[in-house]
């Protein structure tokens, strides 16, 4: 309203020009509507699939961070110690409880780390048809697999 007076004492209008600016500011302006961004896993945005193969139980606070910023992760566990497997495990999951994310298993030593907002669908079975029956092992006997995944 001040522009309008201080344009009439510039260029001396008319009331018209009044009224017509007082119509056109009486009416309702629609809301913005929100431009959609993209978006990747789980409806957050900037969010990736990280495959980590940890070589140490130190490593496990990088996927600790990855996890808190709404990333999901892959773990190989196969290139570090069974006991090394088990703490970097038990620090995943404590992680994971914190952020309500969830673990799955998908092969021997190597697991699926999820947010809270990345859904899985699906299962993966166990190839391994022998699972749960002890077969006894020598003493010098070496197993690819050290560890019982």
């Amino acid at each position: 309203m001040g522009l309008d007076r201080f344009r009439k004492g510039l260029f001396g209008g008319d009331s018209s020009d009044e009224e017509e600016y007082t119509k056109e500011e009486e009416q309702p302006v629609a809301p913005a509507i929100p431009t959609p961004t993209h978006t990747g896993l789980g409806g957050i945005e900037n969010n990736k699939m990280i495959l980590f193969e940890p070589r140490a139980y130190s490593e496990s606070q990088q996927i600790a961070n990855y996890l808190k910023s709404n990333n999901a992760v892959i773990v190989n566990l196969k290139r570090v110690t069974p006991d090394q497997a088990k703490r970097i495990v038990d620090f995943i999951s404590g992680t994971l409880y914190a952020i309500e994310g969830g673990l799955e298993k998908l092969g021997g030593g190597i697991f699926l780390c999820t947010p809270k907002d990345v859904p899985v669908e699906g299962k993966i079975t166990d190839d391994n048809p022998n699972k749960g029956k002890e077969k006894p092992k020598k003493e010098d006997e070496k197993s690819d697999d050290e560890m019982d995944w």
